[in-house]
């Protein structure tokens, strides 16, 4: 893969920034702009709609749509972001597999902290069940935080009694509020876009206070997740959120889960993002739609390339 482009994203991924914890419509605004500059495929359609008493974009294929709904979390560090920020993502995947997709505009902390984006992740859940959706054709998918709720929905979703989605795809995910991989501490300064400061700065938010040491914060670290429907993890080596992949990938093991522990080398936090400019995104997002259209019930194999 290309040496050039992964130094290019990176470099773009280090632009300085101003000094201190900055403001929640400061790191709105900043991720919304960044956020913009990524490439969404042109042959999708996007509509907006509900799901669960809160907003949504629905998101479709142009050329007709197969058996199977991917329900999609956005990143943001449960502060920011939106179903819009996830676009190049949701509408990525959708091109890739022809299956539709609802993103979810769950709600952000500090206003509404923990547990409010799982209630509303899960609400989301139970409206596609409550339409008639077969569970079979439903996966979860998600990025950093997002990735982490595709997690504790689930979790969620079980200890509710519902029935659990068909498969699990995160990219990123962040899956441990107790901060304790070690990659928090080995890849500083390796990752261009985080620093524990950073992190732990939006968590606190999240938190506003409630014990990281529970599985819906943690579950890295404290999940049971015996009965999970097959997980894939996608993860780049210049993150410090590498080892909350790589502990959830051993729990997941652990506990007889189908699990895919996908590790790229060089690449930042939720480089997926980056499609169309960096060959190792197209490449991991193939990656991704295959594993989705191998475990849809009624889907054939996934389209390789976003026509």
């Amino acid at each position: 893969m290309s040496k050039e482009q992964r130094a290019q994203v990176d470099a773009m991924m280090r632009q300085p920034r101003p000094d201190g914890p900055r403001s929640v419509e400061a790191i709105r605004a900043g991720f919304k702009a960044l956020m913009a500059q990524m490439i969404v495929p042109g042959n999708i359609r996007v509509t907006r709609t509900t799901l669960g008493n809160r907003p949504a974009l629905e998101v479709e294929p142009d050329n007709g749509r197969r058996a199977g709904t991917i329900l999609y979390f956005h990143g943001g560090g449960w502060v920011f972001g939106s179903p819009e920020t996830a676009l190049s993502l949701t509408g990525s995947l959708v091109a890739r597999t022809g299956f539709g997709a609802y993103s979810v505009d769950y709600r952000l902390a500090p206003e509404h902290p923990f547990p409010a984006a799982i209630e509303d992740t899960l609400g989301a859940y139970r409206a596609l069940l409550d339409s008639g959706k077969d569970p079979s054709t439903i996966a979860f998918v998600g990025d950093s935080a997002g990735g982490g709720l595709t997690i504790t929905t689930c979790l969620a979703a079980r200890d509710a009694g519902l029935p659990l989605p068909a498969v699990i795809v995160a990219f990123s995910p962040g899956v441990d509020a107790t901060r304790t991989g070690e990659s928090m501490v080995t890849k500083e300064g390796v990752d261009p876009i985080f620093t524990r400061e950073a992190v732990e700065h939006t968590g606190a938010m999240y938190l506003a206070g409630a014990d990281p040491q529970q599985p819906l914060l943690s579950p890295a670290v404290h999940a049971d997740l015996t009965g999970f429907p097959p997980l894939l993890l996608q993860v780049g080596t210049n993150e410090i959120l590498l080892d909350d992949s790589t502990r959830l990938a051993a729990r997941a093991r652990g506990a007889g889960v189908d699990v895919i522990l996908d590790i790229t080398a060089d690449v930042p936090h939720v480089f997926q993002s980056f499609v169309g400019v960096l060959d190792e995104a197209d490449e991991a997002l193939d990656r991704a739609a295959l594993f989705l259209s191998q475990r849809i019930r009624g889907a054939s194999t996934a389209h390789t390339s976003a026509e």
